[in-house]
Parts: structure tokens; C-alpha cells; sequence
């Protein structure tokens, strides 16, 4: 096996107010799982720092109108606090303000751009109340994290066929795709030759024999290397988080692969969405 890499850019993280994550660590209690790293965002952050991981790239959402803004204003406290911290801003089109906020959001200088969560916020991607957002976020340099995928569950607003409503109008969009598509995997890498914009990220994806483990032979892995950025969804996971590392490294790709995967092509990311960080 490849030796743990480090440094590590963790471009999908999430971090929440105390009580956030008690709602979402109460939610998977429900539904029969239990998360494994039940850290708040400090402890998360120094978890993660002592193990080679900086810098990280977190994010969160508004699941209803009126979460945004105060989340935002938690979220650029905690950049604030630590100098190695990147963030994918909160959104929701109901907010009267939004489009403005956005647009204050992304102009911090270590703001990536915006996340959306389709599945938990119950909006389709190809919503025409985000077009504004898409073009505004195209027009600033930044980057969208819209989870478009079906995995590792999906809902009505989630999948390929919706993605490719935003795709048509929007070919060239900024945008990471987390958990490598998953569960559509083949379907999504496919994106890649005509949509230079799209990056995927490995959170969730990569434990192995489990229903959403990537599927595809590391052939993919190797042809898509200059497009794939590490993300770990940690602290909510309910296994492991170096169980994926593993696995990977256990892939026993090539050298370039593991380097650009696990930091150059998240540098190269934040170089171009934060120039003055």
C-alpha cells in the first residue's frame, strides 16, 4: 500500500453550529446509523489539522428560507477564527435578499463559492430561480458544490437527468459534484470530456463493498486524475473516515494520481477561486 499522504486538501467538509449537528447526528440516529466522529466544528477542525489535513474546505446549508444569512454570518465567524479554512457559502432562492447576499458572501476573500443540497433543501437543480446565482457565480470566478447525485440516497430532486437541465444552459458551470455522482458514477464521469467546469469529489464513495462504493475500474480513476479533489464528509460519516484513505491508497494507483487527488488539485482550486487569500 501507497504511504498516508500529507499534506491532504479536504475539499468537502462539513461544519455546523453545535446545535446543527446535533439535529443531523439525531436525524441519522433515527434512520438506524450512527456517526462515528461525533466532533464539533473546533474539535473537527484540530481533528482533522493533526493529521496533515490543511487546508480545509467545509461547508453547510439553509434547509429552509431564513437559515442562510445567519448560517453565513457562523460561517465567516469560524473562517475568522482559523486561518486555514475555506467556505462553501449557504443559499436559499426564498430569501428576499439572496441574490445580494450571495453576492457579498463570495467576495470574501476565502469564500469558494455556494453550496446547494438539493436533496435535503427539496429544490431541482435546473430551478430558474438559481440561473441568476449560476451566472453571477460563473461571473465572479467562484465555484458552486451542488449535490446532484442520487447517492448515498437519493429523492425526487437528485440525479443525472436533472443535472443535465443545468448543463444545457449552462455548459461551461463551475461546479464540484460530490460522492464521484454516485450512484450514477459511469453517467457522471462521462461528464467530464464535454464539461471541463465539473469536478468530482471522493466523500462516501470509496469504503469498500458498500451500496454506494464507486464501481468503475481504476482506469477511470487514472483518466479523470487532473479532475477528482479528496473530500472526506467528515464528521458525518458512520464509518471510519481513514477507512477510505485506505482504500484508495490500497488502489495502488499511480503516484500522480494520489498527488493530485489528495492536494494539487485542490490548491489549484483555491489558487483560482481565492487569488487573494
Amino acid at each position: 500500500m501507497k504511504p498516508n499522504p500529507s499534506p491532504i486538501v479536504d475539499f468537502h467538509v462539513h461544519l455546523f453550529p453545535d446545535k446543527g449537528f446535533d439535529a443531523i447526528w439525531s436525524f441519522f440516529a433515527a434512520a438506524g446509523m450512527d456517526v462515528l466522529h461525533k466532533y464539533y466544528s473546533g474539535q473537527c477542525i484540530e481533528y482533522l489539522n493533526k493529521r496533515g489535513v490543511s487546508p480545509i474546505v467545509f461547508s453547510n446549508y439553509a434547509h429552509k428560507k431564513g437559515v442562510a444569512e445567519p448560517m453565513n454570518e457562523w460561517n465567516i465567524n469560524l473562517l475568522e477564527q482559523f486561518p486555514d479554512l475555506y467556505c462553501f457559502a449557504a443559499y436559499h432562492p426564498d430569501d428576499s435578499n439572496a441574490l445580494e447576499y450571495a453576492e457579498e458572501m463570495i467576495a470574501h476573500p476565502r469564500v469558494v463559492g455556494i453550496k446547494m443540497h438539493f436533496q435535503v433543501q427539496r429544490l431541482y437543480p435546473h430551478d430558474r430561480r438559481l440561473f441568476p446565482l449560476y451566472e453571477m457565480v460563473i461571473e465572479r470566478g467562484k465555484r458552486l458544490l451542488l449535490h446532484v447525485g442520487n447517492g448515498p440516497q437519493g429523492n425526487e430532486f437528485v440525479g443525472l437527468t436533472h443535472f443535465r437541465k443545468v448543463l444545457d444552459r449552462f455548459p461551461d458551470l463551475p461546479v464540484n459534484v460530490p460522492h464521484m455522482g454516485g450512484l450514477e458514477f459511469r453517467q457522471f464521469m462521462d461528464l467530464l470530456d464535454d464539461h471541463p467546469g465539473i469536478y468530482l469529489d471522493t466523500a462516501y464513495s470509496f469504503w469498500p463493498d458498500m451500496p454506494f462504493t464507486f464501481n468503475l475500474g481504476p482506469e477511470y480513476l487514472e483518466r479523470y486524475r487532473d479532475r477528482i479533489l479528496y473530500g472526506s464528509d467528515f464528521p458525518n460519516v458512520i464509518l471510519p473516515r481513514e477507512g477510505e484513505i485506505d482504500y484508495l491508497l490500497g488502489l495502488d494507483l499511480s503516484d500522480d494520481f494520489y498527488d493530485k487527488v489528495f492536494y494539487a488539485n485542490g490548491m489549484r482550486l483555491l489558487a483560482e477561486t481565492c487569488p487573494s487569500a
